[in-house]
């Protein structure tokens, strides 16, 4: 069964905001891009930028450790390649 585009991004937002609190999710899906590459039809390429209090004190590193636990199930089928970028409430309004 072939979940469409839209409902996985919807997926992934919906997680990171319930995993990780997050205040702002937005997500590129580029899997088009990467059509015919090895793995890409397994799953998407996205690039991801997440806002969350959750990241506060943490290393990038860290915080995108966070992500990848709170994308787990979707790292596994639906997801073949992520770029991200974490940001902190407060770092994100300083823009």
């Amino acid at each position: 069964q072939l979940v469409s585009h839209d409902t996985r991004v919807q997926r992934i937002i919906d997680l990171l905001k319930q995993e990780l609190d997050a205040v702002h999710v937005e997500v590129e899906d580029q899997s088009a891009r990467h059509a015919g590459h090895e793995g890409a039809s397994s799953g998407g390429h996205y690039v991801l930028s997440v806002v969350s209090p959750r990241f506060s004190g943490l290393t990038p590193l860290q915080a995108q450790r966070l992500v990848y636990q709170a994308l787990d199930d979707m790292m596994q089928r639906e997801i073949h390649a992520l770029q991200m970028k974490t940001l902190t409430p407060e770092a994100w309004q300083e823009g």
